[in-house]
């Protein structure tokens, strides 16, 4: 006698398992198929390198299933990103990367905020994050301040490539280095910063982003300038209200950049989805579109597919390795000289005096896990190396 109730599982499951392989599925499908997934656990790559030994016992694929993706949430500002993000992830069974800020920049791993030494600084090299971009966009520190910005999303993206291929987790990140110059173009077109800066920094733009892999699906909030602007008026927080940066000319430049080059140019890289968010909506909405993107639609030398798509094991451990172990590398794509901008350049008296004041603060005189102040002498005796990390300020 034939078990119906096997048969009819069967018959359900096969034709969705074979769609797994690159489909993503939310836990409300799974569930509704008892599909349980089981995974190794994730590789520690926070605090130890990948190496060419572990590569040969601890395969990249072996932790994949069908949500093993990279997610980039895009969309103008202050339209509640992060909330959309966390829903998501959280449906998807996703970890979710909020966008950067400079706190991330001027806090230390010991939590001192390094925007307390201003009153030792320089004019020059005083701190400059967004509260001050919102209030003086004109500000001579204003391009340093979009340039760090843009360098510290290039190193968050890093992270989100390497939690993926370390975990099998897919992740859903806010913002990423691929849209970074709309705020450039937004920035120049309204004079707040000139004509050297914004050559400087498509010049950083090309060396850096080659290095990159490409999301797998960019997902896009569209909500119309007057809306937000609506908006703003009605949060009524006095850093957008009376902003000086916050203003139609700057938010639409930022919204025809978004929409006549960034999503035309991921479009062929990445799957997209766009939406119009101007009275907000429901994330389930987005997680249904999302599992109806047939990721199996295409060859596999297919540009959509092609940054993820490898035929060995090796080539996986290679490219985890990359993103995994030199991080630091990567970054150094940043490293080119710049001398034709003055906004860019400090004086060297007082480059010494921000040196000076910096390493002098608390928690940066000794490197991180050496700090005697934190930290038992015994642990310091016996620690064998640094703690795996990269230095934004470096």
């Amino acid at each position: 006698m034939i078990n119906l109730n096997f048969a009819n599982k069967l018959f359900i499951c096969t034709p969705l398992m074979h769609a797994f392989k690159r489909s993503i599925s939310s836990k409300t499908l799974r569930a509704s198929i008892g599909l349980e997934v089981k995974k190794p656990a994730p590789f520690p790559y926070k605090e130890k390198n990948y190496s060419l030994l572990d590569s040969l016992i601890d395969h990249t694929t072996k932790r994949f299933d069908e949500n093993t993706k990279l997610i980039v949430l895009e969309g103008p500002v202050g339209i509640g990103k992060t909330e959309i993000g966390k829903q998501l992830a959280d449906e998807l069974g996703m970890h979710f990367m909020p966008d950067v800020t400079m706190d991330s920049y001027y806090i230390n791993n010991y939590g001192y905020d390094m925007r307390k030494l201003d009153s030792q600084l320089p004019v020059n090299c005083q701190s400059f994050d967004e509260q001050n971009f919102l209030q003086s966009p004109n500000h001579y520190n204003a391009a340093a301040f979009q340039i760090i910005k843009f360098k510290l999303r290039y190193a968050h993206y890093i992270d989100a490539i390497a939690h993926v291929l370390n975990t099998g987790d897919g992740v859903i990140i806010e913002r990423s280095p691929f849209s970074d110059f709309v705020f450039l173009e937004a920035m120049y077109k309204c004079k707040y910063v000139s004509k050297m800066v914004y050559k400087i920094y498509y010049t950083l733009y090309r060396h850096a982003m080659p290095d990159l892999l490409h999301p797998n699906l960019v997902i896009y909030l569209d909500v119309p300038v007057s809306k937000i602007l609506e908006q703003i008026k009605k949060r009524n927080q006095p850093n957008e209200v009376n902003s000086k940066a916050m203003n139609a000319e700057y938010l639409e430049c930022m919204e025809d950049q978004f929409k006549s080059k960034f999503l035309r140019d991921i479009n062929l890289k990445s799957e997209v989805l766009v939406y119009d968010w101007s009275e907000g909506g429901d994330a389930d909405i987005i997680v249904e579109d999302i599992e109806r993107i047939d990721f199996d639609n295409y060859t596999n030398d297919d540009p959509k597919i092609q940054d993820w798509n490898y035929s060995r094991e090796q080539y996986w451990a290679d490219v985890r390795m990359k993103y995994t172990n030199c991080k630091e590398d990567l970054i150094a794509n940043f490293n080119v000289p710049v001398f034709d901008a003055p906004e860019l350049n400090i004086p060297g008296e007082e480059v010494e005096t921000l040196t000076h004041a910096w390493f002098n603060a608390e928690g940066n005189t000794h490197e991180e896990g050496f700090n005697p102040k934190y930290h038992k002498l015994s642990e310091i005796m016996f620690k064998t190396r640094e703690t795996k990390k990269w230095d934004p300020v470096s």
